[in-house]
C-alpha cells in the first residue's frame, strides 16, 4: 500500500481540469473509505446508499461528495468510532493524514463524521498546477442512518479497488426509493437528485415503492401519515414537485459534478422534459 497505488489510480482518470482532479482524489479517498469498512466488518451492520453508492458501484456518470449509510437494523445506540478508527489506520498506509471529526449526537438517529485530509495533494503529482496559497482541504461527510425505514430491500455488490472487496448496498430500487423520497421532501434544489433520478429512468427502474412509503412516514411534509405509495400517486406527486423546480438552478447545481460530454445533455432541462420522462416510470416492471 503506497502513494505510488494512488498516483496511478489518479492518472487512470485522464482528468481534463483541476476539478476533475480533486473529485478524482475524493473517489479514491472514498473507494479506500469503503475497504477499510469491509475489512472491519461495518457492513455485515450496515448497507451503503446514496449518490456515492450510484457512482462507484452502480456507474452513474457523475462525481459525488458524501458517503451515506444505513443500519440493515435499526440500532440507535451503534457507535462508529471504532470503524472509524480502523479507517483513519488504513488512511494512514497510503500516505494520508487524516483527521476525523465525529458530529454524531449521542440521541440523533444519524451518525455523521467529516474524514479531512490537505497532506496528500501536496505529494502526488497532478496534471494541472496547483492553487496559490494552501493546498486545499480534501473533505468527505460520512453518514449513517441508525433508525432507517424499513422495507429497503438489500444486495451484495463487489469492487476492485485498492483489491477486490464486497460491500453491502441498497438495491436499485430502493436507491431510487430513497432518491425519490429527497426530491419529495427537501425544502431546496438539489440538480444532482434529478440527474439521478433520469439515471435511474434510463435503466427502467421503479421505486421500491414501501420503502418510500416508510421514509415519507419518518420526515417531510408527509411526516405520520402512513401514505401508501403506488404508482398513481408517485407520478402525481413527483409530477407536481417538477412543475415547481427552477431548472436553471437544477443545472448550475449539478454541472460541475459532470464532465463536458455529460453535460451537454443539461440543455434538456425543463419541465416538460423531466415530466415526459416520469410517466415512463409507469410502464416499467418492478423486479
Amino acid at each position: 500500500m503506497s502513494v505510488k497505488m494512488i498516483q496511478e489510480r489518479l492518472d487512470g482518470y485522464k482528468c481534463q481540469s483541476m476539478q476533475e482532479e480533486e473529485f478524482a482524489l475524493k473517489e479514491i479517498t472514498q473507494e479506500l473509505a469503503l475497504h477499510s469498512l469491509y475489512t472491519s466488518g461495518f457492513f455485515k451492520k450496515a448497507a451503503f446508499q446514496g449518490g456515492t453508492c450510484l457512482r462507484i458501484l452502480y456507474g452513474l456518470n457523475r462525481f459525488s461528495e458524501d458517503l451515506d449509510f444505513a443500519l440493515i437494523e435499526p440500532d440507535k445506540r451503534f457507535d462508529p468510532a471504532p470503524y472509524l478508527s480502523a479507517m483513519n489506520e488504513e488512511l494512514k498506509a497510503f500516505g494520508y493524514d487524516i483527521k476525523i471529526e465525529s458530529r454524531a449526537l449521542a440521541d440523533g438517529a444519524v451518525k455523521s463524521a467529516f474524514l479531512k485530509d490537505d497532506s496528500l495533494g501536496r505529494i502526488l503529482s497532478g496534471k494541472y498546477p496547483k492553487r496559490d496559497g494552501p493546498a486545499r482541504m480534501l473533505k468527505i461527510k460520512l453518514e449513517i442512518d441508525t433508525n432507517p425505514p424499513a422495507e429497503a430491500k438489500i444486495e451484495t455488490k463487489f469492487h476492485d479497488f485498492p483489491i477486490y472487496f464486497s460491500v453491502t448496498v441498497h438495491d436499485p430500487s430502493s436507491l431510487f426509493a430513497g432518491k425519490s423520497h429527497a426530491l419529495l421532501v427537501r425544502p431546496y434544489i438539489k440538480g444532482r437528485d434529478w440527474f439521478d433520478f433520469l439515471w435511474h429512468i434510463s435503466r427502467k427502474t421503479v421505486p421500491n415503492f414501501p420503502f418510500l412509503s416508510n421514509a415519507l412516514d419518518q420526515s417531510g411534509p408527509w411526516k405520520g401519515k402512513q401514505v401508501a405509495v403506488d404508482m398513481n400517486w408517485y407520478q402525481k406527486e413527483m409530477g407536481r414537485k417538477i412543475t415547481s423546480v427552477d431548472w436553471e438552478k437544477a443545472r448550475a447545481d449539478v454541472q460541475r459534478f459532470l464532465r463536458p460530454a455529460d453535460a451537454k445533455t443539461l440543455e434538456l432541462w425543463n419541465e416538460s422534459f423531466f415530466i415526459e420522462n416520469l410517466k415512463r416510470i409507469s410502464h416499467f416492471t418492478a423486479k
